[in-house]
């Protein structure tokens, strides 16, 4: 079993770093000829790798159980970083969502997905199945069992839904459906739930953005503003296909190189990935996330504490999603919400989150209540 634990650790590195490594690759290419930015957003990025993996590997050595001690004031704290950004945070692209602490700039909303997943998975860790039929028990154990961690999850979308940030608050939504899952609550009570909010969406069409509606539009038919909200995700086509099978080599994209393709350093950088690597170098990345991914999964399948569980389903949830959906948003198969690709895309402050994750997967996966 010794052996085992260590292999799962070398895995989760090896994985982690591999993508982390194509995506400093990718990231300079990125921004080689960008007008708009300049090789700095590489030697930011390179040096918060470095800064991650520091991160990642005290994290793993960490008592994983004083994150749930700490859970609930880690949520709290957020909770106030997230009205101070409204309040007094960067404005820049349209949105608050930078906060400037001196020389350090960071984004709350990124914090926001491992403070939620840890106070989700203390809450819900510490639930008990009730035993009794009558109705007025039944009654209190669904709002305990439900509303309290729906409660918790809100208060965070609708500080980021202000922002404004649809796609950070939809990613919240998600890792609250898969953590309802995972803690045993009732499946007709999430699918219920899931339906009435499909019944509701209609309404939130409303309370978007304009730019917001557009990309929703844009994404049913991207010509119909080709020169505007739809020229990002036709230049992202364009991009992926141009790459055919093997890429047209590092440095060597027409689209990223002449400045046709925006955001490409950022929520776009998988459309330089398969430009300028093809097929053959995206389906490599693909395949890194699909391992760390299903390792991570072999480590919650073994972990006994239900906290433990939680909060590493709460880790796979986002890191799938937000990998599914980016892969699938420049490609013009999702709508163009704002997302990241996890350890790839540009963002100093969902590097250092997401390294903090593997780091607290590392942790789990050297404890005795693994096995």
């Amino acid at each position: 079993m010794p052996n085992v634990k260590r292999n799962l650790d070398k895995k989760i590195w090896i994985y982690t770093i591999s993508i982390i490594a194509m995506g400093l690759i990718a990231l300079y290419s990125a921004a080689h000829e960008n007008v708009r930015v300049s090789h700095k957003v590489f030697y930011d990025q390179f040096t918060f790798a470095l800064l991650g993996i520091g991160l990642m590997y005290v994290i793993g050595k960490i008592d994983y159980r004083r994150f749930y001690d700490g859970a609930y004031v880690f949520y709290l704290i957020n909770v106030v970083l997230l009205a101070y950004v409204l309040l007094g945070g960067r404005h820049a692209l349209g949105a608050r969502r930078w906060l400037e602490l001196g020389p350090i700039s960071f984004q709350p909303s990124e914090v926001t997905k491992l403070a939620l997943i840890l106070a989700l998975g203390r809450y819900l860790s510490n639930r008990r199945p009730s035993l009794s039929f009558n109705f007025f028990t039944k009654a209190q154990t669904f709002w305990r069992e439900f509303f309290v961690p729906f409660g918790i999850t809100s208060v965070y979308m609708i500080l980021i839904f202000k922002q404004p940030d649809l796609g950070t608050a939809l990613m919240l939504f998600g890792i609250f459906i898969v953590m309802l899952f995972a803690g045993g609550i009732e499946y007709r009570i999430i699918l219920g739930f899931l339906i009435f909010c499909l019944c509701l969406s209609p309404l939130g069409w409303s309370f978007l953005k304009q730019y917001q509606k557009d990309r929703l539009l844009v994404f049913l038919n991207p010509n119909i503003d080709p020169l505007g909200a739809g020229y990002t995700i036709i230049q992202s086509k364009i991009a992926m296909g141009s790459g055919q099978i093997f890429g047209k080599g590092w440095l060597a994209g027409t689209q990223s190189q002449l400045n046709f393709l925006p955001e490409r350093h950022t929520d776009f950088i998988f459309s330089v990935i398969g430009e300028e690597w093809g097929f053959v170098g995206a389906l490599l990345l693909v395949y890194f996330y699909f391992r760390l991914i299903s390792n991570s999964l072999y480590i919650a399948e073994q972990v006994k504490d239900p906290f433990g569980v939680l909060v590493t389903v709460g880790i796979i949830a986002i890191l799938t999603l937000q990998v599914i959906i980016n892969i699938g948003m420049v490609m013009g198969l999702f709508p163009v919400v704002g997302l990241t690709l996890p350890f790839i895309s540009y963002g100093r402050s969902s590097l250092l989150i997401f390294m903090m994750m593997m780091g607290f997967l590392l942790n789990l996966s050297r404890r005795r209540t693994i096995f």
